[in-house]
């Protein structure tokens, strides 16, 4: 393929390894040394452009001296380690260095008078002939421009930089650095004006929110009892039987629904309308999960559109873009929240609608919270304060939601964090540290309950076999954890490490409209017995149901409650 580019007259070839980034072992800095040897040697007229980023490379001198002719480096993920070696390495004098300066990660414009420092110090090393300003890495992490973004408020718009404004910002310190700072005095002046009405908004600043944090060693963040002992508290009051079922959450988003959304979001709908449109949405739900037969209850969150986004709206600190996508996976796109401000609690969020599907039912109905490691990962984080410093602000906001929904009678709560491990650092002597405050966030949003109050949380999108500590350390008195596509991997992780908490192992995978059949879910079920206590397991779907049809819901959750009556009458006779 290179030398086809190079027979084309291409001149210069971008090639990401990222992976370099990350820990790397001697075995294979010496295979990405061979590689690259080869390449030269069978590619000697083309140029090779080595990008790295989302971290520092912890071998400065193995990546400088690999067979490249340009290396991209990043100065903004890096915890300031780059420039350190760079000043005492210095430069080789036959590579152009890409000094990844202007953030591509998150989407807040850039202190350009930093940034001309950092690339002062770094010309005093490299010249500026062989010196390229560029982002961190890719901008497709960030929304386009924020040219259409004119329902914000103006100071928190200015602070904005999406793909179009970073580009700009790279505009402005290239001609800085080469024409000198009059010549964009300005535009320089224009983005001080910027950052600074942005950092004093009184939002930014809550004293509150503030004290809140510094009171953290006083607030409990554990359970009043271990887990040995709420389990027995919380059989006896709930009395379910063995092998218990349930869903995650969400229960299929008709037509009819967001059609109803649209038309209140529009005003066409006044409130009234619409909350008797959900109430009867919800009543539906909880007499379809009784006919079905399942023992733990959920309101179906037919007023929710994204799990993030809809608890945003409901606190203090959130702004939302009219157009601020970006891509998640394939081709899908979403639209993450902006925390732009402290978090704060404003008013019970879930309570209304939890408080009146349980009216409905004398089984259980869980209430649904959205994690705080799950909203932190997938929203745009301010960058004055750390990711803890955020975490620990949605902890305490959303504590009082959970304290507000027991308070209401709610007393099986459920609070997911699909996005825990999407936070893991890249370097693994981070990773400790990071799951140590993220266990702790959750903990604090979840220990304030009564020990018979049963906390439930959910997992997906990856594996977990190398974090079952920490999801241990959550202290959940159930997790279910999406497990349908790897069911083998994770039955194995059990099989090394004892757990002995209550938790559900998706017996089927939702994101397919198959309906498996009740002996492949028996199957599954039967696995995941063999390693773990069957008083401690639970059998639900692997995720949600939100984005499924009715069609396959109703016959797949059919399925799921006869595997799990006959579970019970295998593994729980004399009952």
């Amino acid at each position: 393929m290179l030398t086809e580019l190079e027979r084309e007259g291409v001149q210069w070839v971008q090639i990401d390894e990222p992976y370099l980034a990350t820990n790397v072992t001697a075995d294979e800095w010496k295979l990405v040394e061979n590689l690259y040897r080869r390449i030269r040697e069978q590619t000697a007229g083309l140029r090779i452009m080595l990008q790295t980023y989302f971290e520092g490379v912890d071998d400065f001198e193995k990546i400088t001296s690999l067979s490249v002719d340009g290396i991209g480096l990043d100065f903004v993920h890096d915890g300031g380690k780059t420039a350190k070696a760079l000043e005492q390495s210095g430069w080789p004098e036959d590579k152009v260095l890409g000094a990844g300066l202007i953030d591509g990660r998150n989407i807040w414009r850039a202190d350009l008078d930093a940034k001309l420092e950092a690339i002062r110090r770094i010309a005093a090393v490299v010249p500026l002939e062989r010196l390229i300003l560029q982002p961190s890495c890719s901008l497709l992490h960030v929304p386009v421009s924020t040219r259409a973004e004119s329902g914000l408020d103006p100071v928190v718009r200015g602070a904005l930089a999406f793909a179009e404004e970073k580009l700009d910002e790279l505009r402005i310190l290239r001609a800085a650095v080469r024409q000198g700072e009059q010549a964009v005095e300005a535009e320089l002046a224009a983005s001080r004006e910027a950052l600074n009405a942005f950092r004093l908004l009184p939002e930014r600043n809550r004293e509150d929110v503030a004290s809140g944090l510094r009171q953290l060693a006083d607030i409990p963040d554990s359970r009043n009892r271990p887990f040995s002992e709420r389990f027995e508290l919380q059989r006896n009051k709930w009395q379910l039987p063995p092998l218990p079922t349930t869903t995650i959450g969400s229960f299929p988003q008709t037509p009819e629904v967001r059609q109803a959304r649209l038309k209140w979001r529009r005003g066409e709908w006044n409130d009234a309308q619409y909350e008797a449109f959900m109430k009867e949405q919800i009543e539906a739900c909880i007499r379809l999960q009784e006919e079905i037969g399942i023992d733990v209850l959920v309101h179906g969150e037919f007023e929710r559109t994204d799990m993030v986004e809809y608890f945003g709206e409901k606190l203090d600190g959130f702004v939302f873009t009219r157009n601020g996508w970006v891509q998640s996976y394939g081709s899908r796109c979403v639209k993450p929240p902006v925390i732009y401000a402290d978090v704060a609690f404003v008013q019970p969020m879930t309570v209304k609608e939890s408080v009146y599907a349980q009216s409905l039912t004398d089984r259980p109905v869980k209430g649904m919270l959205t994690g705080p490691i799950t909203i932190l990962n997938w929203s745009f984080v301010r960058d004055d304060l750390s990711r803890e410093q955020v975490a620990n602000q949605i902890a305490l906001a959303l504590r009082q939601e959970v304290l507000a929904l027991e308070k209401a009678g709610i007393e099986m709560i459920q609070v997911d964090e699909p996005a825990l491990r999407e936070g893991l650092p890249l370097k693994q002597e981070d990773q400790d540290a990071y799951l140590q405050w993220a266990v702790k966030a959750f903990r604090l949003a979840t220990s304030g309950v009564k020990d018979t109050t049963q906390i439930h949380t959910h997992m997906c999108y990856c594996e977990f076999h190398d974090m079952i500590d920490a999801i241990r350390s959550l202290d959940a008195d159930v997790i279910s954890i999406e497990s349908s596509r790897s069911h083998g991997e994770l039955i194995s992780s059990f099989e090394q490490h004892d757990y002995d908490h209550g938790i559900g192992l998706g017996v089927y995978d939702i994101h397919s409209p198959r309906v498996p059949s009740v002996e492949e879910m028996s199957d599954m079920i039967d696995r995941a017995l063999r390693v773990l206590r069957p008083e401690l397991f639970w059998i639900n779907p692997d995720c949600g149901l939100k984005t499924r049809g009715l069609a396959e819901t109703v016959p797949a959750l059919r399925n799921m409650v006869q595997a799990a009556q006959a579970a019970r009458a295998q593994h729980f006779q004399r009952a």
